[in-house]
């Protein structure tokens, strides 16, 4: 099979026997999934939230003298953010 993929395919990992290929291939995967499941959660749109991304993160009621801050950032979030910029400045 390798053969036929040729041994410069990202498959190459897969159908090889070396376990390291497997587990380069897996951890890969693993990280691509997470990237889409964090995605697929953030892009449904509870509209009666008050932390969702269509609107300002701000709030400044007219009877508080202070704003508050309404930002939902999540250290999952700065994860695939930095995954991301690794991923796209390591080309």
């Amino acid at each position: 099979a390798l053969s036929r993929i040729g041994k410069d395919s990202v498959y190459s990992y897969i159908v090889t026997d070396k376990h390291l290929g497997w587990l380069g291939a897996f951890v890969t995967l693993g990280i691509q999934i997470f990237i889409l499941v964090f995605f697929v959660i953030a892009s449904e749109a509870k509209l009666q939230k008050e932390t969702i991304d269509i609107e300002f993160t701000y709030k400044c009621p007219r009877d508080a003298e202070e704003c508050r801050d309404t930002a939902d950032l999540s250290k999952a979030g700065w994860f695939v953010f930095v995954v991301l910029m690794i991923a796209f400045l390591a080309k």
